[in-house]
C-alpha cells in the first residue's frame, strides 16, 4: 500500500474535526472552527481529546473573552516548567504543540495580533523571554457563528492565515466525549472537567502521527494539476474578485489556500490528481471565512446613478454561502 493509499484508507473513520485537524496538520497551516454559543466548550473540549489522542499532540485551551490580558495570554500558552537559557540568550519557553482559542473574536486587538505573529513566525519575542513553537504547531480559534453573522469578527490579516473554517453542529456529535459516561452537554462544561480514561474502546480510534502528517504533506506536493483545471481555479477566484457581492477578502494568500487545499484533499481522496469536484469543495472551505459582503452604500454603481434601495434588494440575501454557490455554477471543466 503506497502512502497515498495508506492516509486515504484512515479517513473514512475520522469525524469532521479530526479531518479539519488533519487537513490543517497535513497542510502545515490554521483552522477556524465555528459552532453555536453553547456549543464551544463542548467543540473545545473534543479538540484537546483529538489532539491528545488521535494526533498524539500536546494542547492547552485558552478563553479569550473581553477581560482577558496579553500576559494571561502568553503564561498560558507556554508549557509548565519548561525553559532553556543558554549563554549571552534570552530565556526560551516552549510552546503547546496546539493552542486551542476558544472566543478569540471576543479578544483584544493586541492578543489577536499577537496570536496572528504566533501563527506567521511561531515566536514571540517578549522582552527579554523568547517563546518558540514547534514546527508542527496549530493554532485553532473556536468561536461562535450567530445566526446573522457573515463573518468572522476577527483580524483582517489573522483571519487570512486561516486556511480552512468548519462549522460544527452539536448533532453531527463527539466522538471522544461521548464515550465517557459523566459527560453532558450543558454547554458551560470547563474543558479541565473532562476525564478521558483510556480503555479498551480507545484503540477503536486512528491515530496518526507526525510521519503519517509529513507523508501527507509530501503527497500534496505532487498532485498533478491540469491546465484546465488550473484555469477553473482562477476563473472562481477572478468571480469572487468582481463580484459585486465582494467587497475582499479574495488575497493573494487565499489563492495559495486554495490550491494547497485542493491538493490535500485529492491526497484524502486517494488519487493524484485534481478534479473539479474538489476544487469546488476547497473553495467553500477555503473562501467562506475570508469574504467581506458588500454593502449597498459602497456599491460602485451608485456614482453613475443607481437607486441605492434597488441596490440594497440586490444584495438583500448576499452571504458567503449564497456567494459561492453562484461561483460554482461556473462551467466545470470536463
Amino acid at each position: 500500500m503506497d502512502d497515498t493509499e495508506d492516509i486515504s484508507s484512515l479517513v473514512h473513520d475520522l469525524s469532521d474535526l479530526e479531518l479539519a485537524l488533519l487537513l490543517s496538520l497535513g497542510g502545515q497551516e490554521h483552522c477556524l472552527i465555528e459552532t453555536v454559543q453553547s456549543s464551544i466548550n463542548d467543540v473545545a473540549a473534543e479538540l484537546a481529546l483529538i489532539c491528545s489522542h488521535t494526533y498524539g499532540l500536546s494542547y492547552t485551551a485558552v478563553d479569550l473573552s473581553d477581560t482577558a490580558s496579553l500576559e494571561e495570554f502568553r503564561q498560558q500558552i507556554c508549557r509548565p516548567n519548561w525553559r532553556m537559557e543558554e549563554p549571552n540568550v534570552a530565556p526560551r519557553h516552549r510552546i503547546f504543540d496546539v493552542v486551542i482559542a476558544k472566543n478569540l473574536d471576543h479578544a483584544s486587538n493586541s492578543i489577536q495580533l499577537e496570536a496572528l505573529e504566533l501563527m506567521r513566525s511561531k515566536r514571540l519575542a517578549t522582552g527579554n523571554i523568547l517563546l518558540e513553537a514547534p514546527a508542527h504547531f496549530l493554532f485553532v480559534p473556536v468561536i461562535a457563528r450567530d445566526a446573522g453573522q457573515v463573518r468572522p469578527k476577527l483580524n483582517t490579516h489573522l483571519t487570512d492565515h486561516l486556511i480552512i473554517s468548519h462549522f460544527h453542529d452539536s448533532e453531527d456529535g463527539y466522538t471522544y466525549l461521548e464515550e465517557d459516561d459523566d459527560w453532558h452537554s450543558d454547554g458551560q462544561r470547563s474543558l479541565s472537567s473532562v476525564v478521558h480514561k483510556p480503555g479498551a474502546g480507545e484503540s477503536r480510534h486512528p491515530s496518526i502521527g507526525l510521519d503519517l502528517l509529513g507523508k501527507l504533506h509530501d503527497a500534496s506536493k505532487t498532485v498533478k494539476v491540469t491546465a484546465e483545471l488550473i484555469r477553473y481555479q482562477q476563473d472562481i477566484v477572478v468571480f469572487l474578485r468582481l463580484s459585486r457581492a465582494v467587497a475582499g477578502g479574495i488575497s493573494a494568500r487565499s489563492n495559495i489556500h486554495f490550491t494547497k487545499l485542493a491538493k490535500l484533499l485529492a491526497v484524502i481522496h486517494g488519487i493524484d490528481y485534481l478534479t473539479p469536484s474538489i476544487v469546488a469543495l476547497a473553495a467553500k472551505k477555503v473562501f467562506r471565512h475570508r469574504i467581506v459582503v458588500a454593502k449597498p452604500e459602497d456599491d460602485r454603481s451608485l456614482q453613475y446613478g443607481s437607486d441605492l434601495t434597488a441596490v440594497a434588494k440586490v444584495l438583500e440575501y448576499a452571504t458567503p454561502d449564497t456567494i459561492l454557490e453562484s461561483v460554482l455554477t461556473l462551467e466545470a471543466p470536463l
